[in-house]
């Protein structure tokens, strides 16, 4: 069994613009982009479609969904690097956020040269290319193989489009074990079908956000995915009481312009 090819687009506008309408496909190890701006800044990033995101540590950067848009606004919080689910009309992606200090460069890429030679030795056949045209073909028969792919793609030596991975089914079930017990605690299970994940079951906003962090996590590769949970609507809050008589009406927040500026600066 093989994944599909990864698509091959260029970086930049055209990329970022199409990461929410890849082809119906989880964004599993490693991420899908790695997206740099400081701290005390905000960035705008228009998308096709996002229906939520969600941030691992907030503490390094927060993300809002504009309303009435497809807009992102990033705000960088402290120099460090986290990761970022954004989900779309059935599909997600994973991005890492590198957060540097205000006139600093960029986090350099983490290095990977021993997590490289340990897949090598764990994935025979493994063929690598790195600097502009980095790709990596692999089959992936066995579980060391996969242990040894995921210390590998956490790092940033290669973005998810730039794998081309095999899958025989001894690894796929291995990875499918993985998964499970975690999705159990959520009330979900997960069974594949062919080389993609079939995911289905009941659950709150809250434990399907969990299961999608859990398939990215164990998941090697692209994973295709046909998300079948039903999400439970939250439960109606109930209606608050009329306020005070002479209650203020509440201010108003105004957005500036899209743009990249530090926090403060003048609105052009």
């Amino acid at each position: 069994m093989s994944t599909p090819a990864p698509l091959k687009v260029g970086l930049g506008g055209v990329l970022l613009a199409c990461l929410l309408l890849l082809p119906v496909k989880a964004l599993a190890w490693p991420v899908d982009l790695v997206f740099s701006l400081e701290s005390g800044t905000d960035r705008f990033h228009k998308l096709t479609a996002v229906d939520w995101v969600e941030v691992e540590d907030p503490s390094v950067a927060t993300v809002e969904v504009l309303p009435g848009s497809n807009e992102l606004l990033i705000t960088g919080k402290r120099p460090g690097r986290t990761l970022m689910l954004l989900y779309a009309e059935g599909k997600f992606a994973v991005w890492r956020l590198a957060v540097s200090a205000p006139g600093a460069r960029p986090p350099a890429p983490e290095a990977a040269s021993e997590q490289l030679s340990a897949a090598r030795r764990a994935c025979p056949g493994l063929q690598a290319s790195e600097g502009a045209e980095r790709s990596l073909v692999v089959t992936v028969k066995d579980a060391a193989c996969r242990s040894a792919l995921l210390s590998l793609f956490q790092t940033d030596a290669w973005l998810a489009r730039e794998l081309e991975l095999t899958f025989e089914l001894a690894a796929l079930q291995e990875q499918l074990s993985a998964m499970a017990p975690g999705l159990k605690e959520l009330g979900l299970e997960a069974r594949y079908s062919g080389a993609g994940v079939v995911l289905q079951g009941t659950a709150t906003a809250e434990a399907h956000r969990h299961a999608l962090w859990a398939l990215f996590r164990q998941s090697v590769g692209r994973v295709p995915l046909e998300d079948r949970v039903k999400v439970e609507a939250p439960a109606a809050a109930p209606e608050a009481g009329p306020g005070p008589v002479d209650a203020g009406v509440a201010p108003v927040e105004v957005l500036e312009k899209p743009g990249k500026r530090k926090r403060g600066a003048p609105s052009k």
